[in-house]
């Protein structure tokens, strides 16, 4: 099983699909990856050479964001916004939708199962 940025890939499939298991990583991503390396983009994971993997994997460390740096990037982006007061800070301190979509009704996945309130029936 190879291991590339601190995730395991499955074997069984295609260098291109097996890439995108890596966080930070997604079709368009997967696809420079092989082409940058030379490698078939019908491959499969177990077919490759150890050579090939460690050449994928110095190319994912040299050239982009993933797994851990990518999550706690985008952890800071977010605590800045709520640290500076903004609007789009507001909304992720109090769980609710960030980009100006409808709360009347919607909005369950922000904002968690409803909880009932006393006296609403009419």
């Amino acid at each position: 099983m190879a291991r590339i940025a601190g995730v395991n890939i499955p074997t069984n499939k295609r260098v291109v699909i097996a890439l995108q298991y890596i966080h930070g990583i997604g079709k368009k991503f997967a696809q420079e990856i092989v082409e940058k390396n030379n490698i078939d983009a019908s491959r499969r994971v177990n077919e490759l050479s150890d050579a090939e993997v460690l050449q994928i994997r110095e190319t994912i460390d040299r050239d982009y964001m993933v797994e851990g740096d990518l999550r706690r990037d985008t952890a800071m982006n977010i605590k800045r916004l709520m640290d500076l007061g903004c609007y789009r800070g507001l909304r992720h301190r109090r769980g609710l939708p960030v980009r100006g979509q409808r709360t009347h009704t919607n909005a369950r996945t922000r904002k968690g199962p409803a909880k009932p309130i006393a006296g609403k029936k009419k």
